[in-house]
């Protein structure tokens, strides 16, 4: 299923993985938390992607949504991202959330794109989720690192947990990364 701001890949599954893309109204100068030892950089306005995965163990939770409306949220009372109540309404039609309360306690900056996506001019604009258990963040982020359309703005960033892949890259060509996500994750999470 997709829309203009949601795209769903799997079924009944309340754990996966997942992509935001995020635009970026102006440049900023952000560090993100102790990534290399707490140096700014310079985030020029646009759109970013960030891959994540929320594979919680048990079986009657709701890892995946609870992720994702964690992100939508922001620290310390600051207004939720606007796709934050269609989201809502999507995990309720397509039973995402399942029965459990998935209500985020207040957010804490922890993840390295937590301080990007806290920023007023970051305002998230379009979600993939795949509901799957398969481990397929790696894959994710290589199969978009090799793209013309994604750049780094510095390698391993949004990725501590892995040697090789960044997690939040730039994109110059949000409709072509959509279009290559539409295509190759199907594949993706049927190996």
């Amino acid at each position: 299923m997709a829309s203009s701001e949601f795209t769903l890949f799997g079924n009944n599954n309340r754990m996966g993985s997942y992509l935001l893309l995020t635009h970026l109204s102006e440049s900023v100068q952000l560090a993100f938390g102790r990534f290399q030892q707490g140096k700014l950089f310079t985030i020029p306005q646009g759109d970013y992607i960030y891959i994540g995965s929320a594979l919680g163990e048990s079986k009657s939770g709701s890892p995946l949504a609870r992720r994702v409306i964690r992100h939508t949220s922001r620290s310390g009372g600051k207004p939720h991202h606007r796709i934050r109540e269609t989201m809502l309404n999507l995990f309720s039609e397509k039973n995402v959330m399942g029965t459990g309360d998935i209500n985020p306690s207040p957010k804490k900056l922890r993840w390295h794109i937590d301080y990007l996506l806290d920023l007023p001019e970051a305002e998230i604009t379009h979600i993939v989720l795949i509901r799957s258990p398969l481990r397929i963040e790696q894959k994710l982020a290589e199969l978009l690192e090799q793209l013309d359309e994604t750049s780094l703005i510095a390698p391993r960033l949004g990725a501590q947990d892995t040697k090789t892949s960044t997690h939040i890259l730039k994109l110059t060509n949000q409709k072509r990364i959509l279009e290559v996500l539409h295509t190759q994750i199907p594949a993706i999470i049927h190996t």
